[in-house]
């Protein structure tokens, strides 16, 4: 018979368990990993509101992706396009960056497992009598160590072609140059440690589940069991 068993810990478990797979697999899709030198705007590049020049804009650069700005000639206006500048993987600016990626998605596969495993611990809390909150905290921190070789690597490639193209000639390998580190580069880092938490968590949840408390609920007979 289910039970079907939810405590404080456990669900917030899960909770941040979807939030990281979440974070993690936005940054990874997102192109503000850096962000280039500003580009001055040009003479035609004319703001049809105000009718002055428009600020210099920031391109910026992902790991397979960019955002730069385009120019429509018969409206005499720039707007802003983003897209992956690499058609296959082959073609990613760096063999770094290649290798970051690959991390990257393992990592984020492994979490997006786990999250949607997460879901259902709440009526099966055990497989071959393996915890699967246990086992789901290992495959976290294994996550989580792909992650942070991802990211490790990741600024080594700063001085390939594509980021000195950003960034200016005095980017190489874990200096910037004229670029700065955008919001994704930041989400990835959040969720890495938090994927960490997320692991260490697992136990807390696994312990709620199996307490005393709802072993004698269970002996009552209820199937739904919420403990605080």
């Amino acid at each position: 018979m289910c039970h079907v068993i939810v405590t404080c810990r456990s669900m917030l478990w899960t909770l941040l368990s979807i939030v990281v797979a979440f974070a993690e697999l936005i940054a990874f899709m997102s192109a503000d990993w850096l962000i280039g030198k500003a580009k001055p705007s040009s003479s035609d590049d004319v703001d049809n509101r105000t009718g002055g020049s428009q600020e210099p804009y920031h391109p910026t650069l992902g790991i397979y992706g960019r955002c730069t700005r385009i120019s429509h000639m018969q409206f005499s206006r720039r707007d802003t396009l983003c897209g992956p500048y690499a058609e296959n993987f082959n073609e990613i600016a760096s063999g770094f960056w290649q290798a970051t990626a690959i991390f990257l998605a393992v990592g984020i596969m492994i979490l997006c497992a786990v999250a949607f495993v997460s879901v259902f611990t709440m009526c099966v809390q055990s497989i071959m009598k393996k915890s699967i909150f246990n086992v789901c905290g290992l495959l976290q921190g294994i996550a989580g160590l792909f992650l942070i070789l991802g990211l490790i690597l990741y600024p080594a490639g700063w001085g390939c072609q594509k980021a000195i193209s950003y960034c200016g000639p005095y980017a190489s390998a874990y200096k910037l140059g004229d670029c700065s580190l955008g919001w994704a580069f930041y989400t990835a880092i959040g969720g890495t440690i938090l994927t960490f938490i997320c692991a260490v968590f697992s136990a807390q949840a696994e312990i709620a589940t199996s307490s005393d408390k709802v072993q004698e609920e269970i002996e009552e007979g209820k199937n739904l069991i919420c403990l605080l």
